[in-house]
This record gives structure tokens, C-alpha cells and sequence, in this order.
């Protein structure tokens, strides 16, 4: 699997959860931060492994010390992607690595 493939994965798997949380009167936020996820998932699938981001996301140690092992953001970097709601896919990607390091 490719890393952006890993990322992508990622990302859809935190989409299915928020998808599958039922809370009285959350006022629709689980399925949109579900759609902004799935939609920061498709973004990340197209990226090539060599594009800026995805380098990014891999110096601050998302695919681990090798950077060969799968897409984790470790605590903080699941904390954002948790609480995501919206904006460009890309925002996402670039606010992950500082949330990273801190958790690191």
C-alpha cells in the first residue's frame, strides 16, 4: 500500500466512525466532519508519494521511523482529525504535521 493509499485509509476509517456515532441533537456535525473527511480521503488517494504533503506528513513521523510503516497521527494528530469539520483537504494534510510533532 501505497502512503498516500495508507492516508487515504486513514482518513476513511475516522470518516466510518463519525458516520456510525449516534448523539441526540448533534445538529448534523457527525456527518460533516464524516463528508470532510471522505473528502480530504479522495484528496489524499490522488497524491502521488512524492508530493510535498505527503513528505511532510512522513517527517513528522506519520509512517513511522522508516517512514515504511501505515498512516498513524498519533494522539493529537487523531484528536484534529476527529474534531475536523471542513475547509480544503489540504488544510487538513498541512495542520496534521505540527499536531504530530506535539504529540510526539
Amino acid at each position: 500500500m501505497s502512503r498516500s493509499e495508507s492516508l487515504a485509509a486513514y482518513l476513511r476509517a475516522h470518516a466510518r466512525r463519525r458516520l456510525d456515532r449516534v448523539e441526540t441533537r448533534d445538529d448534523g456535525r457527525n456527518a460533516r466532519v464524516a463528508l470532510a473527511l471522505l473528502d480530504a480521503a479522495a484528496y489524499a488517494s490522488r497524491l502521488p508519494d512524492d508530493d510535498p504533503l505527503i513528505a511532510l506528513l512522513d517527517q513528522a513521523g506519520c509512517y513511522g521511523p522508516l517512514g515504511c510503516d501505515g498512516f498513524d497521527a498519533g494522539e493529537q494528530g487523531n484528536r484534529l482529525v476527529r474534531s475536523w469539520e471542513g475547509g480544503e483537504p489540504h488544510e487538513l494534510l498541512l495542520a496534521l504535521p505540527p499536531a504530530v510533532t506535539a504529540s510526539a
